[in-house]
């Protein structure tokens, strides 16, 4: 019997493809639009074989976490157009833009699904029509004219002052290896603004603390980019590696750079929480996460004459636009020093 390997969009189910492992699909929320209007459908073995394909192909370009939103996605429109009677290969466009308005009059804890969900569906179709019209399934990709909803360009809800990176980072203070650990992790997040999945997937290899650099290897997208560290988070870097990480393998083989308390690798939540702490204890009251760091270096960077396609690559955002929403941030500061210092400000 062939086995198909477990992978984030295959799960076992009764509708198994003869040969092959059982697939299970994964049912959506109470909140739905499924059952919200109570309506069910059955994913056909034929399309879970197609999203197993999909998968295999995808995999090359996406990260394990945007393919399982994906599959979630794919598997919420495939058992609301069966409960309809509408096959895969009569999808069409208007299909897709009714699903759509099925989602935006859902409700989850009676909130509507942000924009970035539904963002997020839009893309799971566009990814998983494209490569049916490719791989000749269908002849046209129903996908193709979809709208990707507009996002409201939002500022980032927490900023760091320089002080209170500062006061964060000296928070992390001791000769001990989960301090030393502690320390090179906000170094570097305040050095380098890299998302915590890049944090984490780092390995020893992909840093130079005597060149002063860090290779992040497959960042966001699968796209690598080599950025510089300051003299502080080379030099946190280094005592951790020297007095800290060893004992914290406890004899164990670690691929990562940075190690857990157990000596496997840290977690996004747990990188996280060991924020949560310093920031505690250093007295922020300010929500501080890993995000953080990356809207704040951006910020001081941007207040330090620096270029802004300089600090797009050193974040590693594909479009300028995105960066570009912290010179917003720059003129609310001059809004208010405006409103406070203008003899008509007020």
């Amino acid at each position: 019997m062939t086995t198909i390997p477990t992978s984030p969009l295959r799960q076992t189910s009764p509708n198994a493809l003869a040969g092959s492992k059982p697939l299970k699909t994964k049912r959506m929320t109470p909140t739905s639009p499924l059952r919200h209007q109570n309506l069910r459908g059955t994913v056909s073995a034929r399309v879970l074989k197609l999203l197993a394909q999909y998968e295999d192909d995808a995999l090359v370009r996406l990260s394990p976490h945007t393919l399982r939103g994906y599959g979630q996605h794919l598997r919420g429109f495939f058992e609301w157009s069966t409960a309809r009677g509408c096959e895969l290969v009569n999808v069409r466009t208007s299909d897709l833009a009714d699903y759509q308005s099925a989602l935006l009059a859902a409700r989850r804890n009676g909130k509507p699904y942000s924009i970035g969900h539904q963002q997020n569906c839009v893309s799971a179709f566009k990814s998983f029509f494209r490569f049916l019209s490719k791989r000749g399934y269908l002849m046209q990709d129903p996908a193709r004219a979809l709208e990707m909803p507009r996002a409201e360009s939002r500022l980032p809800r927490a900023i760091l002052t320089r002080e209170e990176a500062k006061r964060l980072i000296d928070a992390a203070r001791g000769k001990g290896p989960r301090e030393l650990r502690d320390r090179a992790v906000l170094e570097t997040l305040y050095a380098t603004g890299m998302r915590v999945g890049e944090l984490v997937a780092l390995t020893p290899y992909d840093v130079d603390t005597e060149d002063k650099t860090v290779h992040i290897v497959l960042g966001k997208g699968r796209r690598g980019r080599m950025v510089p560290l300051t003299m502080s988070a080379a030099h946190a870097i280094d005592a951790y590696l020297i007095d800290g990480r060893p004992q914290l393998a406890k004899g164990k083989t670690a691929r990562v750079l940075f190690l857990s308390n157990r000596g496997g690798r840290l977690y996004d939540s747990t990188t996280n929480d060991i924020i949560h702490h310093y920031a505690a204890k250093a007295g922020i009251k300010k929500r501080v996460t890993c995000h953080t760091f990356r809207h704040s270096i951006a910020t001081h960077l941007l207040k330090g004459r620096a270029d802004i396609r300089q600090i797009q690559v050193l974040l590693g955002h594909r479009s300028l636009q995105t960066t570009e929403r912290y010179t917003r941030v720059e003129i609310q500061d001059l809004r208010e020093v405006v409103r406070r210092a203008h003899p008509r400000g007020r």
